[in-house]
């Protein structure tokens, strides 16, 4: 994934506006800042785990000056975690500026992940080497009520520790890149940029969900001025207004060939907008007619542009290497063609969930017992090597809860009765931790094989609703606070090896174990 940046300087800021929608975070920060009109809070209340640091370097924009890192190696991924609108859909942008914080002056590799998709590898080691920042920025929809944001180690991190300066999470219309079905996919930002000016970067107040459009200069293209602004509710994503100001243009009757991104890319789809303005005075000669076409194949055939503006766009184009835009102007047109500015996401493919009820028994759990992994954030199966520690998921696209072994684990608490929604779940492994409270029905896990609950503090009596697990071939309930003996239920059920304390064994049996006759 290709990296973008800004300068270790403040943004220009022209006028105020009602502050955006969102979350917007000052990572490892005891302190709120404002940066361009927009209040950045302490993170501390949307994660649990972690180190801070500051970092000691004059002239740092407040938003880099802290970090939050972590050094745990154990675990899979540290989330953020958000409340958000159901259905709804976000600008994600994570900040990094390494600021060499671990005195190794070498950045960490990581990767970055969003609910259940792996989103991207971060490396900042160019950005630092100049002195800089670095942002990558993705847009999601959101079917629930919660949202995450995850880091975790690859590969390459070998000892360094994943690490994070700033996190916006920004409301967007339900109009904007709306040709994208954020139920499958996700866009990850390859490059926004306004074409022609090379001073500052626009951002919030001028785009009111606080996008990043990149200047974009090429002496090898005439920059022209426009003397009329458009209106950005016209438009299905609400680009600035000021992005619209300058552009490139070519000379009458020759065609303008624009190399953008700068950079090679990957061979996939893309999601590609292109924003076109003329930039002359209203009048009878005031339409602009060209073709458009990238990488030698159609974009869009006799566009007319006017003072009004236009977007044209694909939702799935194939790109690979270094893209060429080319705008042909019509034989009989006045003027040459004209463009102001451009978007370019990949197109990624959702990387799946973990099954809805599984989540929330999942969840269910981490209320009840007291000091959880600390991994136990975001997707509990996904990405699959970074789920949750102690989990076994199946490799459905909904993948399911089949094993959970938490074993010696030092964990207290009790077990919530919603346990009992992960009905695909085979081995359930909570031995030698200190958990109390009774043992819940658990009937409905028809699939569960093995169910080790033995050296903890569970009280009350023995279900016999356990008898009602068909696929039961292991119980083990020795040492712990159980009253009365194991129901006769459940002695007679064939081919099921039980291991208990002998004050819950039958009168005729007090061994520590019974294995029922004709297994």
């Amino acid at each position: 994934m290709s990296l973008f940046f800004f300068l270790l300087l403040c943004f220009s800021i022209s006028h105020a506006l009602p502050p955006p929608r969102g979350f917007f975070l000052n990572c490892g920060s005891s302190s709120s800042t404002n940066l361009n009109e927009i209040e950045y809070t302490p993170d501390k209340g949307f994660i649990s785990v972690g180190n801070t640091t500051t970092i000691k370097q004059k002239d740092l924009v407040p938003i880099l000056s802290t970090l939050r890192y972590f050094p745990d190696k154990s675990s899979r991924k540290h989330c953020y975690n958000f409340p958000v609108a159901k259905t709804s859909k976000y600008l994600i942008r994570t900040t990094y500026y390494y600021g060499n914080f671990d005195g190794k002056n070498n950045p960490p590799v990581f990767d970055q992940i969003i609910g259940g998709t792996k989103w991207s590898v971060v490396n900042t080691s160019e950005d630092y080497a100049k002195g800089q920042s670095s942002y990558y920025e993705i847009i999601v929809g959101v079917p629930g009520n919660r949202l995450s944001v995850c880091l975790a180690k690859n590969a390459h991190t070998l000892s360094s520790s994943p690490f994070i300066s700033a996190l916006d999470v920004q409301s967007l219309e339900d109009t904007m890149y709306n040709s994208t079905d954020l139920g499958s996919y996700k866009l990850s930002l390859i490059a926004r940029n306004s074409f022609g000016g090379d001073g500052e970067i626009i951002s919030y107040p001028d785009d009111k969900y606080n996008r990043l459009w990149q200047p974009f200069s090429d002496q090898k293209h005439l920059t022209v001025t426009s003397r009329s602004r458009i209106n950005p509710s016209n438009f299905w994503n609400i680009p600035p207004a000021e992005a619209f100001v300058e552009g490139f243009t070519a000379s009458k009757g020759k065609p303008l060939e624009l190399q953008w991104p700068p950079f090679p890319l990957p061979a996939t789809k893309y999601y590609v907008a292109l924003y076109f303005q003329d930039n002359r005075s209203p009048g009878p000669m005031s339409w602009r007619a060209f073709d458009v076409s990238v990488n030698g194949l159609s974009f869009l055939r006799k566009l007319n542009v006017s003072t009004n503006g236009v977007m044209v766009y694909s939702g799935q184009w194939p790109l690979s290497g270094q893209t060429q835009i080319t705008l042909t102007p019509a034989k009989d047109a006045p003027v040459g063609p004209f463009i102001n500015a451009g978007e370019v996401f990949q197109i990624l493919p959702l990387g799946g969930t973990t099954n809805i009820k599984d989540a929330i028994a999942m969840e269910d759990l981490l209320e009840s017992i007291m000091k959880p992994p600390v991994d136990w954030s975001g997707d509990p199966c996904l990405p699959r090597a970074n789920s949750w520690t102690g989990l076994t998921c199946s490799k459905d696209k909904i993948a399911r809860v089949i094993s959970l072994n938490l074993t010696n684990l030092g964990l207290s608490g009790s077990l919530p009765p919603s346990i009992n929604k992960m009905t695909a779940l085979k081995d359930l492994w909570l031995g030698k931790n200190k958990l109390t409270g009774p043992i819940p029905d658990l009937s409905p896990m028809t699939r569960l094989e093995t169910l080790h609950l033995e050296d903890n503090q569970f009280t009350g009596a023995i279900p016999e609703s356990l008898a009602k697990l068909p696929s039961l071939r292991t119980l083990s309930i020795k040492n712990n606070k159980l009253k009365g003996s194991i129901p006769s239920v459940l002695l007679q059920r064939k081919g099921l090896t039980i291991q208990a304390s002998p004050e819950n064994m039958p009168s005729t049996n007090k061994t520590a174990q019974f294995r029922v006759a004709n297994s």
